[in-house]
């Protein structure tokens, strides 16, 4: 007997506490880029969807921002313990549509956990200011009060970090929000909803509207969205921001990368290896905090691109669920294809293609795998600052080598680029590490660190073109990006002297 084609799972929107079909017929595949199989049939919202969405977080919102914040921190407690318990299954949905290792998957929704946790605080972190006695009779004090309903569009690379760095802390500061996650890999979003009212946050404060850029536009056009935060590349970001400033709203915009890390002459040379390796190819290399250039400084070169290339050569290109993968698939075939054509220019450009990833054959990675979307790890040496493949974002395994004579070099090179996201520096000299910390123009920074991260309670962003907006995302900065400050002056009649005043009030 013939085998039938399984059906795609029909993948929706979640509106109003309930999933929901939506009124557009457009959809679009979703695959497991292990296998290359369609696994999955995702909605594209029309904007009729994107006003269903609005309605029901409009709805929902006066109940919820007048709900006591130790109310609401106690139903971020509760969707916490639930995320402790489903995280595994959170991890492999991330496998199943991303790609990235099982291993990898777990740490990214710990790494979001650490957002909820922060956003449980939420009572501290919105205390404002008091004085009394400003002046005679007259105290002054702040508060911080929700914006009303705000989105999120999120990249495909962390379909489950990078949302929670937005919703916990905006839904725990009083907002109404809506997801747009990625088509590419949309599951994850809708069992975090189901989380969330499950934990019992109220229908409508917690909104998926699955889509492309017509659900963009549309929430960057509706009135009644009061702020976007916006994470994938810096064209985007930039129009992202420049839209929704048009249209009257608080923009947070954070665009692309092209990370370095510096290898000074005295670094541990084992460490710095382990260091490139796990930061350029863990992922697939599709991490906005990917190192993608090796700044080798002094003699560094040529002891450390040998030891490079036989990581590169022995690197575990393995199914995301096999435990012992290092690297698993390129998200699609799309971007398999952009990632080769990149590793074509640079040797067209006169790099040296020390390792090419492109030769790896998918039959390698696991049975099932040989149509998936497979590529090993590529090493480039000889790399300079005019080529290609060092100015632009590949967002792959591909991993350059730029040689330099000293520090000040370095810095000059890492200062000079477009991008300002992240850094790192390997060295045993204090003073080494003082002087780049201080001087590099970039807004992530790690010392012996290869993936500097902030925790939840510092709040991520980068300089230049890496970040479009004033404000880091999630820490102290989100929760000012989620509110809007109310400063209050009040004085009783028994204070009020007798007449007008006609003079600017100062303090007495």
């Amino acid at each position: 007997m013939t085998k039938q084609p399984s059906v795609p799972t029909p993948i929706t929107h979640f509106i109003g506490g309930q999933r929901a079909g939506g009124a557009s017929a457009r959809a679009q595949d979703v695959f497991n880029p292990a296998t290359g199989a369609v696994t999955g049939r995702v909605s594209l919202a029309a904007r009729a969807d994107v006003e269903g969405a609005v309605a029901a977080a409009r709805a929902a919102f006066p109940a919820w921002a007048d709900t006591p914040p130790i109310r609401r921190a106690r139903v971020m407690f509760k969707f916490l313990q639930l995320l402790n318990e489903h995280k595994d299954e959170l991890a492999h949905l991330i496998t199943a549509e991303h790609g990235k290792v099982f291993t990898d998957a777990q740490g990214e929704v710990s790494r979001g956990i650490d957002i909820v946790e922060f956003a449980c605080g939420i009572p501290q972190l919105l205390k404002g200011d008091y004085t009394d006695q400003v002046s005679t009779g007259i105290d002054n004090w702040t508060l911080r009060q929700p914006l009303g309903v705000v989105a999120g569009i999120t990249p495909f690379n962390f379909p489950v970090m990078v949302p929670m760095w937005m919703f916990p802390v905006a839904i725990a500061a009083g907002n109404a929000f809506i997801l747009k996650p990625s088509p590419i890999d949309p599951s994850p979003s809708l069992r975090i909803a189901e989380l969330l009212k499950e934990a019992g946050l109220p229908d409508g404060v917690f909104n998926v509207v699955q889509g492309d850029k017509q659900a963009v536009d549309a929430l960057l056009e509706h009135p009644d969205v009061k702020a976007i935060s916006f994470v994938g590349s810096t064209p985007i970001a930039n129009s992202i921001y420049e839209t929704g400033a048009r249209h009257g709203k608080r923009v947070q915009a954070l665009g692309g990368a092209k990370n370095h890390m510096v290898v000074m002459p005295d670094a541990d040379l084992e460490q710095a290896v382990d260091a490139l390796i796990g930061a350029g190819y863990g992922s697939a290399g599709e991490r906005c905090m990917a190192i993608s250039v090796a700044v080798l400084v002094g003699d560094v070169a040529d002891k450390l691109v040998p030891m490079l290339a036989e990581r590169a050569r022995t690197l575990k290109v393995l199914d995301g669920k096999n435990l012992d993968a290092e690297m698993g698939p390129i998200v699609t075939r799309a971007a398999h294809e952009r990632i080769t054509g990149y590793i074509a220019q640079g040797e067209k450009e006169g790099a040296k293609l020390v390792h090419d990833g492109r030769k790896f054959d998918g039959k390698q990675a696991g049975e099932g795998c040989a149509n998936g979307f497979w590529m090993g790890g590529t090493l480039f040496d000889h790399v300079t600052p005019g080529m290609r493949i060092y100015k632009e974002e590949i967002f792959g395994p591909v991993l350059s080598c730029v040689r330099v004579h000293d520090l000040k070099e370095a810095v000059d090179l890492v200062n000079a680029h477009e991008f300002g996201n992240g850094v790192a520096c390997f060295t045993r000299d204090g003073n080494v590490a003082r002087e780049f910390s201080r001087r590099i123009e970039v807004g992530m920074v790690g010392i012996n660190v290869p993936i500097p991260v902030p925790m939840a309670w510092h709040g991520f962003g980068g300089w230049k073109r890496s970040l479009f907006g004033d404000m880091h995302a999630y820490g102290e900065e989100g929760v000012r990006f989620y509110t809007r400050q109310k400063s209050i002056m009040q004085r009783w009649p028994e204070s009020i002297g007798k007449g007008a005043e006609f003079v600017m009030p100062t303090a007495k």
